[in-house]
């Protein structure tokens, strides 16, 4: 050990003896060596190691009541990653039991339930939605059925929604809101031969509603009534306009439909080399539609 830098330690009755540092360890580093080094023996020795011990116990934590809930969270986390083909996220839960809280803040919180990738703009809150129950009640007006129903919506509670948007129209025939989301909510209820007039009425009244959200349900409701071209020609308006993946995806499938593979080609790269770029909300908002760009990408270079 000739040549390696030494420090004083102090053993246990008190007299200082010296501790071999690394070799080749300069007189620059060690002030930093040799206090942390004592930390560590100090952490040590304070029975540090036995605390973290105790911590990863896994039977300690089965026996407790806190244990148990955390597990049937966990459960509950893995079994909602696997439902959402988060295979990634599955498998850390599972051997990782501690990223089931960070799964459900980054992804479980941030996607709605039957309408991901179709949620309109806004958001829910379970508060609000008593508020709006409290005024329904007392008030009895058309546009706080149109927005519960809205939140409904969103949760993904349809039935509720199209009671909701029924009543609000029941009160107010003419709001172009009320009748937009109602025609989306049909849609998404399989029923896009009921929501077709109500879109193209929509449509007609103000071909930019929502934010172009109206013209893209018109779209998807044509292309499941097999009204291809026309679906076509909406989302052609839409991809000028706006920059929705949701958009350029289902253009990109009816344009394989037809054969047309290099005109897919072009609009799928195009949500693929936009998606980098995008605010991190809106990345949560729209992955469903850029996983399903990446997939018809892969078969289309296959």
């Amino acid at each position: 050990m000739r040549g390696t830098p030494t420090a004083l330690r102090w053993n246990a009755v008190g007299v200082p003896r010296p501790v071999l540092l690394p070799h080749g360890l300069t007189k620059k580093y060690q002030a930093v060596f040799i206090p942390g080094w004592r930390v560590a023996r100090c952490w040590v020795n304070s029975g540090g190691v036995t605390i973290l011990a105790s911590i990863l116990d896994l039977t300690s934590w089965v026996a407790s009541p806190f244990g148990i809930i955390y597990a049937v969270f966990v459960l509950w986390m893995a079994f909602d990653a696997v439902r959402r083909k988060e295979w990634i996220w599955a498998l850390l839960i599972f051997f990782i039991p501690f990223f089931a809280v960070w799964y459900y803040f980054m992804v479980d919180r941030d996607a709605p339930s039957a309408t991901r990738g179709f949620g309109l703009p806004g958001a829910y809150d379970r508060k609000r939605i008593k508020q709006l129950e409290a005024q329904i009640h007392h008030l009895d007006h058309a546009h706080h059925y149109s927005q519960l129903a809205d939140l409904y919506f969103h949760q993904g509670k349809l039935d509720k929604a199209e009671a909701c948007y029924r009543a609000a129209l029941e009160r107010d025939p003419k709001d172009i809101d009320t009748r937009g989301h109602y025609g989306q909510c049909l849609l998404r209820l399989q029923r896009p031969a009921e929501a077709k007039p109500l879109l193209e009425g929509v449509v007609a009244e103000n071909s930019k509603h929502d934010y172009g959200y109206s013209l893209m349900a018109l779209a998807e409701t044509q292309g499941a009534l097999g009204q291809t071209e026309s679906a076509i020609a909406l989302w052609e308006q839409v991809t000028n306009n706006h920059s929705y993946p949701r958009a350029r995806v289902q253009l990109a499938e009816l344009y394989l439909a037809k054969g047309e593979s290099e005109r897919a080609r072009q609009v799928l790269q195009e949500v693929l080399d936009d998606d980098p770029h995008t605010p991190a909300f809106q990345r949560r908002r729209d992955r469903v539609w850029v996983k399903r760009a990446r997939k018809l990408s892969r078969r289309l270079k296959g």
